[in-house]
């Protein structure tokens, strides 16, 4: 956490990122997403599904790409940073399913996949909005770019993981 939310006070106010530091721990083998909150809504959220580099190298990556290439948000701002809670999400990988009622709301994410749109959502993003399956499996087809019913018809393929959730409060 300090790692990131270092990087985050350093990108945002210089446009660089931090040092990397000696001896910081790795985790091998684990997707991440960072998730950044201003006021309990979200500010930006970016992630990989699977490892591209050291595990701090894409700490590094996705918390500036969170506070910087969200397409759904402007970069966050230097005034912004007091405000701002980091959330990091350590990823299993990715499992592929068959059986739709496999999903597991709460405990798993879904990845959803149709030729080359893809959708992606954390396990704990239906139970902040109060969704059932179908409700969760329509807004990750949505984030896809597909049409909400495309979970319906052939062609999807369907993947569930779990995540480990760490937040911190506001820098």
């Amino acid at each position: 956490m300090r790692l990131s939310r270092s990087t985050l006070d350093r990108f945002v106010r210089t446009g660089e990122k931090p040092t990397l530091e000696s001896g910081a721990p790795d985790v091998p083998g684990s997707g991440l997403f960072v998730t950044l909150r201003r006021s309990g809504e979200l500010r930006g959220c970016i992630g990989s599904l699977a490892p591209r580099k050291s595990f701090v190298e894409m700490l590094q990556d996705l918390t500036v790409a969170a506070a910087s290439e969200d397409p759904r948000f402007l970069p966050v701002e230097a005034k912004e940073l007091g405000e701002i809670e980091i959330e990091l999400s350590i990823l299993t990988p990715l499992r592929s399913i068959k059986d739709l009622s496999e999903i597991d709301i709460g405990r798993h994410g879904l990845c959803v996949m149709k030729q080359h749109k893809r959708g992606v959502l954390l396990p704990q993003v239906p139970v902040e909005n109060g969704w059932d399956r179908d409700t969760f499996l329509s807004e990750t087809c949505r984030k896809a770019g597909l049409p909400s019913d495309a979970w319906k018809k052939p062609g999807m393929e369907f993947f569930v993981f779990e995540s480990e959730k760490i937040s911190e409060g506001v820098g």
